[in-house]
């Protein structure tokens, strides 16, 4: 078995208040961002939320020669469209879906007027027409791209999207991402110890919080595939803890005259091996979509990069010293079974993860 970390030794712990330190100044610099966006003169939002978000027109064109996604995106862009989401049809390559934000934002907090919204629409399907004419004549009315051979586009299709991620989801979301983490809470106390669990939870908000602070501070646009990434940023970061806890686990009633302060820190070198290689196979992948995902997968693959990186960091650096924390100022550990004597059969885990059981042996 690959174990590039077999003889590692690092003080992780005595280490923890730098490393809480990074934590905090990131989250401040998000905060600062976020707040100082919103209270500057003339200022933007928080976070560069996207179409899913905010509602806005859906185009979609057929081309006689199909110009590719960068041309298009440049093309509108030069007309003023920001953000422009692109959408290719695999049964239908000379079809293109383009989805652009409303071109004003909402002021009303309890929404605009249907017509209101309708004009908005009209707008942005002029704007988008504007853009295209770059690329040749627009067959209009009942003309197709048959009957006029000079014709570059024609624009089938029309319609409006509703800001489909608004308040209700967003709420809806909230709820479901802390349910998990008491969901997860009440195992990881049931089948460790409720120290630990704090740990682990305190570690996933920490996660959730640095993403949102880079998506702040470099305005990153906000989708409903960053909701996505950052659902899975959630598992995957406490999947990460558990495989530490676990280890903790197994080796306090091997060391009984030890400190849990020196078990945890040998307990995350023991374990490191595994974390770096499971974490760096995943985050290279990530990395793959970053560089050659494209524009529509930028969001996600930019929230996974940078969560699944924090996620393994706060792994070791928050998860076990908020640990130690807690059990430092409640008293020991009250760990299920750890200390209990051998009788019928112990379970203990071993170091390929598999639950193996010891006997007493008869003399």
């Amino acid at each position: 078995m690959l174990n590039p970390f077999d003889n590692f030794h690092f003080d992780w712990l005595r280490r923890r208040k730098l490393f809480i330190g990074i934590s905090i100044a990131i989250m401040v610099a998000g905060l600062v961002s976020a707040v100082g966006r919103e209270l500057a003169p003339g200022g933007s939002d928080s976070f560069n939320m996207g179409v899913d978000f905010k509602g806005g027109t859906i185009v979609t064109a057929k081309f006689r020669n199909r110009p590719s996604d960068e041309e298009i995106r440049n093309a509108l862009n030069a007309v003023g469209v920001g953000d422009p989401v692109l959408q290719s049809s695999t049964n239908k390559p000379d079809e293109v879906l383009i989805k652009i934000p409303l071109l004003e934002a909402e002021t009303n907090p309890e929404g605009i007027s249907e017509q209101e919204h309708t004009l908005q629409v009209q707008a942005g399907r002029q704007e988008v027409k504007s853009a295209l004419d770059s690329f040749g004549k627009a067959a209009e009315g009942d003309a197709t791209l048959d009957s006029m051979p000079d014709a570059a586009y024609k624009i089938i299709g029309t319609d409006s999207v509703g800001a489909v991620a608004g308040s209700q989801l967003r709420n809806q979301a909230v709820i479901a991402t802390l349910l998990g983490l008491v969901g997860i809470l009440v195992f990881i106390a049931f089948r460790y110890d409720w120290t630990y669990a704090a740990g682990a939870v305190i570690a996933v908000f920490h996660d959730v919080i640095m993403v949102l602070s880079f998506f702040s501070i470099f305005q990153w646009e906000v989708n409903l595939t960053v909701i996505a990434a950052v659902l899975t940023i959630v598992g995957f970061s406490v999947n990460d803890s558990i495989v530490i806890f676990d280890r903790v686990r197994e080796n306090v009633p091997m060391r009984r005259n030890d400190s849990l302060f020196e078990i945890t820190n040998d307990s995350i070198n023991q374990t490191l091996s595994r974390t770096v290689i499971t974490a760096g196979l995943v985050i290279l992948s990530v990395l793959a979509l970053v560089l050659f995902g494209g524009e529509v997968l930028r969001s996600f693959s930019l929230a996974l990069l940078v969560g699944l990186t924090l996620g393994c960091y706060s792994t070791i650096a928050i998860a076990s010293p908020i640990a130690i924390w807690w059990q430092s100022k409640l008293g020991d550990s009250k760990m299920k079974d750890a200390l209990a004597p051998a009788a019928k059969g112990e379970k203990l885990a071993s170091s390929s993860r598999r639950s193996v059981t010891r006997r007493p042996v008869t003399r």
